[in-house]
């Protein structure tokens, strides 16, 4: 009898443990649960580490630790974390719970009676936290420490202010406790480098309106303006002694604002539209931003050409409301409507000079865009223009033509540099040279802006700096630059692999810095921590570099002296792919991820040299309980021969000596990505690899290569002998295998149900399936035309359609729908701005006529995909359902198998909500 319980007793335990250590699939429910880390923050003594652990659906949680893992605390709803200069507090906003908040939506709650957020200080050492009420904004100092400003609804507020939707500004010592505070305010700001505030009031019975400034140590306010008026643009120079606004004073309905300037307790300044420098019918503009230049001698500000006034004598019904397209205009009709919020409020460049009080007009009409040159305290500044260029750019795209100028900042006077160049250009951070990389020859360029002497810096045969893989029918991009070395000494330019030193004006020949990156497939990159803008590298620095290694699909961490003739030295190297490591301000403390497809991209601390690892964050403790599954890399040969890579993803527990059902998904190439995570999500145009692996899915992600002309043919060449290698492999089932895409995927899976039958099943989200009518189309998104992007980017055709009509015609799916034997499940919004929807209701039309078993999703008023998470959660389920009711065999679903009436929208799911 004894003996007996033993076992009974043993048996109860093995089942105990056997039950905990089970795991379960992965369903969307416990998705929506899984926590991102979508803020990272480090003190700048490197004594802390803040970050904010985030669900796709629920609350948020902000932890504190320091860099050896030791939990200080954490806050349910934390956000926008901010530490002090100091590293003495950790400022944040806390959220209202959403469980509270969607509670009280279900009960009608008036918006403005829902809780609002709060403004949380937390005291570290002291472990101590103060929280305040109905926050509306906090600004925290960049470089000093001891305040915060913010704003907050005052208690039981019926003044003025609240009328106004103006609130109290509290400007609050953090050492002493004590709180100032600034009845109505509009607009404030805070010096960059010294402790400076200013703001606008609006004011109450005890406090005038007007504009001030707060020296914080002080104590002292200032009255730079009193008055009552409009007021915009409100701006404080880093060092905090200099000020400037627009303002308007008067009474008139139409404002006319005058530009402020003040400097300490020196008189003000005054630019009004009567200056003789604004030209005529053009006004000051109350949205241009103001800045000051590095040095504090200039100020800038925005002017813009004087809108008509609308016709008060004709009545609003007399008025015809039409759109007037014409032929040889810069921009079509679409594009103007798209941008005329924008261009109602585009403003042109002007500049004071303070110690002349001389105003002069930099921009004009003609410039598409400006760049100061040194923070704008150069003599110059660096404009472009594609305006005679922009009726060809409906069909070319870009790189735009544009010819380069320079401005006189002193005449305003303009001096062409260089005409019809593919290319837009940049400044050097010492304002030396102007530099471009020019996409007809793949060369880089340099202007001397002391000589007036140009230079091609790269040649093909030293450098290839343009895109060696590139594969649409347009000019390579370039792999960009690194920077330059301090006083503009060089430029560093990345080739596919390596990274050069390029003397400027050709004095020295180029000097590959990285040596081996082509030879060993490494693509090296950069690495700049806390860079102030517009500074150059310093010669004698040791930098880091990322390489990823293109073979392996690995990366590394790297060291490189800037002085010595010597490979990267490898300072962290395992089998991840790396995040982009992220340093302390004043410590020699770093914060990276690494990741696989198995590991999560936690933080992980360490110091310079990538010594002494310590794992902080614990954001996803959960994935254990779930099957997971593995990324492998495979390889197969197209129809055309070319050796192509793809990832293959099997369940956890895969079986090779059983047949699984596979989904195929893809876009262009991604087998780079071989070693990433996917964080699991209700995506919005894609399937989760997570869960299908989970759930005994093999997915497929083959790479594509094109051939221009053939975008639909290069897919099949590519895709289908992909499939039929690994069908050879004797685990996948043949007769179950899905294909999935979207936009451009979801065309290529539109053109496969075509030619082959393979499929049992394909979800085709916002297709292109009609070229000839997508061509003439427009993408409501931007305005543009769609005839760019077929004869020049991913649609690959190369030619217009009056050029090649016959092939606009073979890579539509549409014309031949009849060969389809597959069922389809299209996703099209009908507030696409990318892919007009008409293109997914004509595949779904044609399907319906030719009796082929199809259905189609829109979501209401979503753009090229459901952004939503109730919307992106329902495509989720539908589209599993789908796939595993044709490769799994699960009972059709409702709304597949009836549908949803259009009188049951919203109220009828057509599914169990089991998830």
């Amino acid at each position: 009898m004894k003996n007996f319980l033993s076992l009974l007793i043993l048996l109860f335990i093995s089942a105990s443990l056997t039950a905990q250590t089970e795991k379960r699939p992965l369903t969307f429910k416990e998705i929506l649960k899984w926590n991102r880390i979508t803020e990272t923050h480090l003190s700048n003594n490197g004594k802390y580490i803040a970050w904010k652990e985030e669900p796709w659906k629920g609350d948020a949680t902000l932890k504190l630790s320091t860099p050896d893992a030791k939990e200080i605390v954490s806050f349910n709803g934390g956000n926008k974390a901010r530490f002090t200069a100091d590293s003495q507090f950790l400022i944040f906003t806390e959220v209202p719970p959403a469980d509270t908040i969607r509670a009280l939506k279900l009960l009608k709650t008036k918006k403005e009676d829902l809780p609002q957020d709060k403004l949380v200080i937390f005291k570290i050492e002291q472990n101590k936290s103060e929280k305040i009420e109905n926050l509306k904004s906090v600004k925290v100092p960049e470089e000093w420490s001891g305040w915060i400003a913010y704003q907050a609804e005052a208690p039981n507020d019926t003044t003025e202010s609240a009328k106004n939707k103006t609130n109290p500004l509290y400007i609050k010592n953090l050492n002493t406790g004590i709180t100032k505070t600034y009845p109505a305010v509009s607009a404030f700001e805070l010096a960059k480098d010294q402790p400076f505030i200013s703001f606008i009031s609006e004011g109450d019975s005890t406090f005038s309106a007007g504009v001030y400034r707060v020296d914080l140590m002080a104590g002292k306010v200032s009255t730079i303006l009193e008055a009552e008026g409009k007021f915009e643009q409100l701006c404080i120079a880093d060092n905090g002694e200099q000020l400037a606004f627009l303002a308007d004073t008067t009474d008139a309905e139409k404002p006319s604002f005058a530009l402020y300037y003040r400097a300490g307790e020196n008189e003000t300044i005054i630019v009004d539209n009567s200056n003789a420098a604004i030209p005529e019918n053009w006004e000051i503009s109350e949205n241009g931003e103001l800045s000051f230049s590095e040095n504090g001698e200039r100020l800038f500000f925005g002017t813009a050409p004087i809108l008509p006034e609308k016709d008060t004598t004709i009545p609003e019904e007399e008025i015809p409301v039409l759109d007037v397209w014409t032929w040889n205009e810069e921009q079509l009709q679409t594009v103007q409507l798209n941008n005329r919020e924008k261009d109602l409020k585009k403003t042109y460049l002007a500049v004071v000079h303070l110690d002349e009080q001389k105003t002069v007009q930099l921009e004009t009409e003609l410039f598409s865009g400006i760049r100061k040159i040194k923070n704008g305290d150069a003599d110059q500044l660096l404009a472009f223009s594609n305006r005679p260029y922009a009726l060809q750019t409906m069909w070319e795209g870009s790189p735009y033509h544009n010819d380069f100028y320079l401005i006189d900042i002193h005449s305003g006077e303009a001096e062409k540099i260089k005409t019809d160049c593919r290319a837009t250009p940049s400044v050097s951070p010492d304002g030396k040279f102007v530099y471009w990389y020019n996409a007809i020859d793949t060369t880089w360029n340099t202007y001397d802006m002391a000589s007036g002497t140009e230079y091609q810096i790269t040649d093909p045969a030293t450098i290839q700096t343009a895109d060696e893989l590139n594969d649409v029918p347009n000019l390579p991009g370039s792999y960009r630059t690194a920077g330059w070395l301090e006083n503009d000494e060089a430029i560093l330019i990345y080739d596919r692999y390596d990274l050069w030193k390029v003397d400027p004006t050709n004095a020295t020949a180029p000097v590959n810095l990285t040596q081996n990156g082509r030879t060993e497939k490494i693509n090296y990159r950069l690495v700049r921590f806390n860079p102030e803008p517009n500074t150059g590298i310093a010669p004698s620095e040791t930098v880091l570099l990322t390489g990823h290694n293109e073979v392996s699909r690995t990366d590394a961490y790297y060291a490189l002296d800037l002085r010595k003739n010597k490979a990267p030295e490898v300072l962290f190297s395992q089998n991840y792919k790396l995040g982009r490591p992220v340093k302390a301000e004043d410590a020699d403390l770093v914060i990276f991820t690494k990741e696989d497809f198995e590991t999560y991209p936690n933080l992980i601390a360490a110091n310079l040299r990538f010594k002494k690892e310590t794992q902080i964050s614990d954001a996803a403790p959960q994935q254990n309980e779930f099957k997971w599954g593995t990324a492998e890399l495979v390889s197969w040969r197209s129809l055309d021969g070319l050796v192509l890579k793809g990832t293959l993803h099997k369940p956890e527990d895969f079986d090779p000596n059983k047949k699984y059902p596979m989904i195929v998904n893809f876009y262009e190439k991604s087998s780079q990505n071989l070693l990433s995570y996917h964080m699991p999500e209700n995506h919005r145009s894609t399937i989760d690899y997570h869960y299908y692996t989970s759930h005994g899915y093999i997915v497929f992600n083959p790479d594509v290569y094109y051939k221009e002309g053939y975008p639909g043919e290069s897919a099949f060449n590519c895709v289908m002998p992909g499939i039929t290698a690994l069908i050879d492999k004797g685990f996948v089932d043949e007769a179950h295998i899905g294909a999935q895409g979207h936009s451009w995927g979801g065309y290529q899976v539109a053109y496969l149900a075509t030619r082959t039958n393979m499929f049992a099943a394909i979800e085709s989200g916002a297709p292109v399936v009609n070229m000839f009518s997508a061509y003439g189309g427009i993408r409501w998104g931007s305005g543009l035309n769609r005839s760019f992007q077929y004869e020049h980017t991913q649609s690959r055709i190369g030619k217009s359609i009056w050029e090649a009509p016959l092939r606009y015609l073979e890579n539509s799916p549409l014309f031949t729908l009849d060969k389809i034997n597959t069922p389809i499940l299209i996703m099209h919004n009908d507030d696409d701005g990318a892919v007009p929807w008409y293109q997914g209701i004509e595949f779904f039309i044609g399907l319906r006529r030719l009796q082929k078993p199809s259905w189609m999703l829109n979501y209401n008023d979503a753009d090229h995909w459901p952004t939503k998470i109730r919307d992106k959660h329902d495509f989720q389920i539908r589209m599993a359902q789908f796939f595993d009711h044709y490769l799994k065999g699960t009972p059709m679903p409702k709304w597949m198998n009836e549908g949803i009436p259009a009188k049951n929208k919203g109220v009828d799911m057509g599914y169990e909500l089991v998830e």
